[in-house]
């Protein structure tokens, strides 16, 4: 286990994963990056800097964004296709099955600003269905890092993988949950805390809140298990079913629909291995509001006392 609390430090994710690229860029020329108008948005801006050459930006144009990164990657280079998730996945996705997945193109997607990350620009600009998208196209790896530590690992993982992967990360501050030196590892679940009276699992921006409710709940006498399930495809089938011989209940929580996202890919290996109760903590399929992600995700039941309270329905339903 490599977990650590760091609660009193924020950090944006995409801090982490420029500057890594930008660390695998100086070794390895073959690395570029493409985007689509989001130089800012992207923290491409030192990469363009140190390797002019290397930056292609196609403009507000994401479905030629996915078609070039898809000629580059067969052309031999490495390609980081950076974009909003909300418009890489929602405007492109025919070109990440066709161009990307069918083709098995070494092309790296990078969703920046997932969930809930642009709040204030509304229900547009949420991102909250791309779980739900790309996990059913085959081929394509779907990842999304908990803390700066685990995406920097994760994008050194994505450049080493030989085929299509879609890295979902958010600008939304979390503080670290995995000491440095961690190695991410493709479909591999990490137990952020051990317990047995029901299981969390979470990702990305929840992670962190995952764990702050089994705070909560150890106060109240309940040990829970969280796990961070950063790969939504392929799933860690083994450890949802241990989980849930183990435990008896699994909440999951995300920065999605509760339609087709992580906790539906759990409720599926649930069902078809070890049956119990599942409760999926989410938006609530509909349009989420504008507001902040923190705002929203309190709003839908996933602050730290709301995913405790939801934990505690679901131990009584299993008694």
């Amino acid at each position: 286990m490599t977990v650590r609390r760091n609660a009193g430090e924020l950090h944006d994710c995409r801090d982490a994963f420029t500057s890594t690229l930008e660390a695998m860029a100086a070794e390895n020329p073959d690395i570029v990056a493409v985007c689509n108008d989001s130089v800012g948005s992207s923290k491409l801006g030192r990469f363009r800097e140190r390797w002019p050459e290397r930056l292609i930006n196609v403009g507000i144009a994401e479905q030629n964004l996915v078609g070039v990164g898809a000629g580059l990657a067969n052309g031999g280079m490495l390609p980081f296709v950076c974009a909003a998730a909300c418009f890489l996945t929602g405007r492109a996705l025919e070109q990440i099955k066709a161009d990307v997945a069918y083709s098995n193109a070494n092309v790296k997607l990078c969703g920046i600003s997932s969930g809930m990350a642009y709040g204030a620009l509304g229900s547009t600009h949420h991102s909250t269905e791309d779980f739900a998208w790309v996990r059913a196209i085959p081929n394509l790896a779907v990842v999304a890092p908990a803390d700066r530590i685990e995406t920097a690992a994760a994008t050194e993982w994505a450049a080493s993988y030989n085929g299509p992967v879609f890295l979902r990360l958010s600008r939304v501050g979390v503080p670290d949950l995995f000491t440095e030196g961690h190695r991410f590892e493709l479909g591999r679940a990490n137990t952020l805390r051990a317990g047995a009276d029901l299981t969390i699992i979470a990702n990305g921006t929840l992670a962190h809140r995952a764990v702050s409710a089994a705070d909560i709940l150890d106060a109240k006498g309940i040990e829970a298990q969280v796990l961070n399930m950063a790969t939504v495809r392929p799933i860690d089938e083994e450890a949802i079913v241990r989980a849930a011989s183990d435990t008896g209940a699994i909440l999951t929580c995300e920065e999605h629909s509760i339609y087709g996202g992580m906790g539906g890919a759990v409720a599926e290996v649930v069902g078809e291995n070890e049956p119990v109760h599942v409760k999926r903590l989410g938006v609530p399929g509909i349009f989420a509001p504008t507001g902040s992600a923190d705002f929203l995700l309190d709003e839908f039941g996933m602050s730290p006392d709301g995913i405790a309270e939801s934990a505690i329905e679901l131990i009584r339903k299993k008694i």
